[in-house]
């Protein structure tokens, strides 16, 4: 049986109901789950102060599990960067944690990549937001279950999905490109730019998503990567979802269409939407920092990854 322990390394968790609620249904998929002591601490809007965040990724990271699932995102993993230990989180690694988590979990998931290049954390699932959710809000997504559990066991292999319909991307059929997986969270992703954590990849596959951004502050956080030369340094970009933004009445039509047009107008680098991943129900998992293989055909996208114990091991 895999052990996974639910740990809390940025927001707060208001209550402690949706945790109980992931806690049992992991444990019905075959976990043996564990909860991190203070998963549910409290310190303003943090789950417990940062030297207490930071002690619990470290015990987390020493314990190696063989999955480390952050309950939540939130704001908080900022703060922590510069005092990470990521020789014990890489240790954890090499011993066969699969790391998993999105949003904020995205700085510690490039972290990672600047300090530790050739090991990999999972995208994915979030405990609370994803197993946690009570039947009257939907339940679990049967899809992001499945793709979770199959990640985790190490038989995850690829991910597919269609690019919009919605765009014109007839030049891109018959791509095909190699590099490394990087990315996540476009807002946390900028806010490493000029520091130490930043992950200085060219030839990659970036992959992109936020929730509650404008499309005008999209296009200009995707502008500011094309800027600094990391889009054009990319062998291909992926976006995943960007919805939760308030119109504008001075919007006049312009949306996320546009603001990836912006951007496909100024870079060779393909750039494909679609990716069904970022502040949504149905989410895959995406090895980040793995090399991965990327092939259209059509609208039809396929990324693919070989099994590396590094990314996902069988299990203690």
């Amino acid at each position: 049986m895999n052990s996974l322990t639910l740990f809390t390394p940025s927001g707060v968790l208001p209550t402690s109901d949706k945790l109980r609620r992931a806690a049992k249904r992991l444990s019905q998929l075959g976990f043996d789950v564990a909860v991190d002591a203070d998963a549910l601490a409290k310190h303003q809007r943090f789950a417990g102060d940062d030297a207490t965040r930071l002690a619990a990724l470290h015990r987390v990271a020493d314990a190696a599990p063989s999955v480390a699932l952050a309950t939540r995102g939130g704001y908080g993993l900022t703060r922590l960067l510069d005092q990470i230990d990521w020789g014990r989180i890489g240790h954890s690694i090499e011993h066969g944690t699969r790391w998993v988590g999105y949003s904020d979990l995205t700085a510690l998931q490039n972290g990672l990549i600047a300090h530790r290049k050739g090991l990999a954390m999972w995208s994915g699932p979030l405990a609370c937001d994803d197993f946690g959710r009570s039947e009257a809000e939907g339940g679990v997504d049967e899809v992001t279950r499945d793709c979770f559990v199959e990640a985790m066991s190490g038989a995850l292999e690829a991910v597919g999905f269609r690019e919009s319909s919605r765009d014109t991307v007839a030049s891109f059929d018959g791509l095909e490109a190699r590099g490394r997986l990087w990315g996540g969270n476009l807002t946390v992703l900028c806010s490493l730019l000029g520091t130490p954590h930043w992950p200085k990849v060219k030839g990659g596959v970036l992959f992109l998503e936020d929730i509650n951004e404008h499309p005008y502050r999209v296009e200009r956080m995707l502008l500011q990567l094309q800027q600094t030369g990391v889009i054009d340094a990319q062998a291909a970009v992926l976006l995943g979802d960007f919805s939760g933004a308030d119109k504008s009445p001075l919007d006049r039509g312009y949306g996320i269409r546009d603001a990836v047009a912006a951007l496909r107008a100024r870079t060779k680098t393909p750039v494909l939407t679609g990716l069904p991943f970022g502040h949504v129900r149905t989410k895959v998992c995406l090895p980040v920092g793995a090399k991965v293989d990327l092939y259209v055909q059509g609208r039809e996208v396929i990324v693919g990854w070989q099994s590396d114990p590094r990314l996902a091991h069988a299990g203690h």
